[in-house]
């Protein structure tokens, strides 16, 4: 592997940092992202039979915004209990901004990365290129410059595409897991509101 690094020139160290980066927030967003931690299944009960048992206290509505992005949403919906029905969907609509945005985190910085290693193996190739050329002398051409900016050029584009490609699957599913999630926190939200409201029992 050190030999492949060192066959493909100083272009290649910008692509293995993209991977590392890469890498590292493909692995923080699979943790983030577990359904249980972000709109936990028996949140929605358990928040109603607080609600309608003991009452919500600040204490009780402060563990529950902690407890995951969901609880953030459930909790803003009991402090807007008292208010009307286009409030309290108002305050959840706010909150609810914000919540995405929080499981959103670094998704943009994955998607550069998948935009921007196919460039950074294209500067490789270029840089290859131009090593190939200056084999390129007067009295013939120098086979050991020739090979080594073959080598750079091509170890470069596979670089490249290798850091590409994971990176732009995990950043197209990471996208489609929050969009989903947030679905699912709209319609428990929605059937919390209608509950406190007693349109739903």
């Amino acid at each position: 592997m050190l030999a492949i690094i060192e066959a493909a020139g100083w272009p290649v160290w910008p692509l293995i940092l993209a991977s590392v980066i890469a890498v590292a927030i493909i692995i923080e967003r699979a943790y983030s992202l577990r359904a249980k931690e972000v709109a936990p299944p028996s949140l929605l009960s358990e928040t109603i039979k607080a609600y309608q048992g003991q009452g919500v206290t600040k204490e009780y509505l402060a563990g529950l915004a902690d407890s995951s992005p969901l609880g953030v949403i459930f909790a803003t919906a009991l402090k807007n209990s008292g208010t009307s029905r286009e409030v309290m969907k108002e305050s959840i609509e706010e909150s609810g901004r914000a919540v995405t945005h929080d499981l959103d985190r670094f998704l943009t910085s994955l998607g550069t990365i998948a935009s921007m290693a196919p460039l950074l193996g294209l500067l490789g190739t270029v840089v290859g290129m131009i090593e190939i050329f200056g084999a390129q002398t007067a009295g013939g051409t120098n086979p050991g410059q020739l090979a080594h900016g073959i080598s750079i050029a091509l170890y470069n584009t596979a670089f490249g595409l290798i850091v590409a490609i994971p990176a732009m699957i995990f950043y197209r599913y990471f996208r489609a897991k929050v969009g989903a999630l947030v679905v699912e926190m709209e319609q428990q939200a929605i059937k919390l509101v209608e509950i406190i409201h007693g349109e739903r029992k």
